[in-house]
């Protein structure tokens, strides 16, 4: 793995003022993403590392400033975000080191600007968000907010705008985050429904008989619960089959990791339906031997890539 120094002078930042804003991001993300932040220093070209730990950094810390609370409180920390964040891209400076660290990648990868944009106005949604009623409700808040999440570090890896891989490489981060968003939402059901928020839409409680609330009771219908965990996980795997020509829709030197990204997406369903009715009391996690697995054989091929 290339030095964390290194990968800094790789990407352009030298100002030791400016390293440390990157630091700071850095012992962020490896504090609450460890694996992810273990595939992007493995996997992508150190001139990356350091824009791809300031965009998850700013998306963690925007979306735990709007993820729980009074719906009144989500809206207000949100506008009061948006605000400090466009002073900063305009001026480059804050009082934030995650927005000094942003304000700096983006004028490096000006791309990134109207994805933020695009972030922060698709926030608008998951601030306001307490239940999804339909699955057009569901479908809506993928469009408005987790693709746009998504697109934070996808633009950095996506072919040029107006190529023809352009459009197609658009599609595929879609039915990615789809799929990736529905795992999201089965293995959090328990503490979701705690909270009062489940993501899974609430006419799909209706059809297989169940209530959001009643997940909580002592023993809850084990074959409805079951039948609503199968047919989400279906739609997830359903979404992850129509994404699997994403990695050969990006630059050789990026294919690694976004293979990666797919592959343990694809874990995380097989564990999903494995568990089945158990999310509400296991955890859900890949086999860490065959996430090892796909990590370290990406990890070989970028390395003899790199010696060539």
């Amino acid at each position: 793995m290339t030095r964390w120094s290194t990968a800094l002078t790789r990407a352009g930042v030298r100002e030791p003022e400016m390293r440390a804003d990157y630091d700071a991001q850095r012992r962020v993300v490896r504090r609450f993403e460890p694996h992810a932040y273990l595939a992007a220093r493995l996997l992508l070209p150190p001139r990356l590392h350091a824009p791809v730990v300031a965009a998850v950094a700013f998306m963690h810390l925007t979306d735990e400033l709007i993820d729980a609370g009074e719906v009144d409180a989500r809206q207000e920390a949100l506008r009061a975000w948006d605000g400090q964040v466009t002073q900063a891209l305009k001026q480059g400076g804050s009082d934030s080191s995650a927005l000094r660290a942003l304000a700096d990648t983006v004028r490096r990868h000006p791309q990134l600007g109207s994805r933020v944009r695009d972030f922060l106005d698709g926030a608008a949604v998951e601030a306001s968000w307490t239940a999804f009623e339909t699955e057009a409700d569901f479908q809506a808040y993928v469009d408005q907010y987790s693709l746009p999440a998504l697109m934070l570090t996808a633009a950095l890896v996506a072919p040029a705008s107006g190529t023809e891989r352009y459009a197609p490489f658009l599609r595929c981060c879609r039915e990615l985050i789809e799929g990736w968003q529905r795992l999201d939402n089965l293995a959090d059901l328990r503490e979701d429904a705690e909270r009062g928020q489940v993501g899974i839409p609430l006419h799909a409680f209706t059809e297989h008989g169940l209530k959001p609330q009643e997940l909580l009771a002592q023993s809850p219908d084990a074959v409805a619960v079951g039948r609503l965990v199968g047919a989400q996980a279906a739609l997830a795997g359903d979404a992850l089959r129509r994404a699997q020509a994403l990695p050969e829709l990006v630059d050789a030197e990026f294919r690694p990791f976004v293979r990666t990204l797919v592959r343990v997406q694809e874990l995380r369903l097989e564990a999903l339906r494995r568990k089945g009715a158990a999310v509400l009391t296991d955890s859900v996690r890949p086999p860490v031997p065959a996430a090892v697995r796909v990590l370290g054989r990406e990890a070989l091929l970028v390395r003899r890539a790199r010696r060539r």
